[in-house]
């Protein structure tokens, strides 16, 4: 399944198609789950192995888009007029006009998508509860560097909450690492809606 992303995004990028084709069929690919980014991807694929889903064994491929604005040029490669395939993911609320323009465009149905309110991260961090968050920042070894953000004026003023989510965007690879620890401690009952009803969707 990775060459066949690997194949998509070199197609979505002005590459041949044939080999994201070719893959497609190999490997009965059926639904593409398109989401902006690879911390979001990995929030879908923690949560998918504590239910001891084998996504990619099931025909599902989980695809970063590099970016919101690429949905209507992935939705016309894997959808309807490309490679027929199901279509769903994950998009924030201010972006939804977006990805709902976008998927008509080609066909698609927006209802297979789910909406976070801000953005994964936020949903995560509402659902564990901020104080939870600094624990597990604090297990991961970075209290020092969250101590030393927290200390930036730019901080002043905004609640807990928004300090944590912009805290983990400001390293790279930081939101993905995250993405996969917050998924991991959320207890069965509190996962966020957008991310449950996704799993649940495929």
């Amino acid at each position: 399944m990775g060459a066949f992303r690997e194949a998509v995004t070199a197609w979505a990028a002005g590459g041949p198609g044939g080999p994201a084709r070719e893959l497609a069929t190999g490997l009965g690919v059926r639904t593409a789950v398109l989401l902006e980014g690879p911390s979001d991807a990995a929030a879908v694929g923690a949560l998918a192995e504590r239910h001891g889903r084998d996504l990619a064994g099931e025909g599902v491929c989980v695809l970063p888009m590099g970016g919101a604005m690429s949905v209507g040029r992935f939705a016309r490669l894997l959808g309807p007029p490309g490679l027929g395939l199901r279509l769903t993911g994950l998009c924030d609320e201010a972006e939804r006009p977006f990805y709902a323009r976008g998927l008509a465009r080609v066909g698609a149905a927006p209802q297979g998508f789910f909406v976070c309110a801000a953005d994964l991260e936020d949903e995560l961090i509402r659902a564990l509860g901020v104080t939870r968050v600094a624990e597990l920042v604090r297990a991961e070894g970075d209290v020092r560097a969250l101590e030393t953000f927290l200390r930036q004026p730019a901080q002043r003023g905004r609640t807990a909450q928004r300090q944590l989510r912009r805290f983990l965007g400001t390293k790279k690879g930081r939101k993905i690492h995250y993405g996969r620890v917050l998924v991991a401690a959320l207890d069965p009952g509190r996962v966020p809606a957008p991310l449950d009803g996704l799993l649940t969707s495929l």
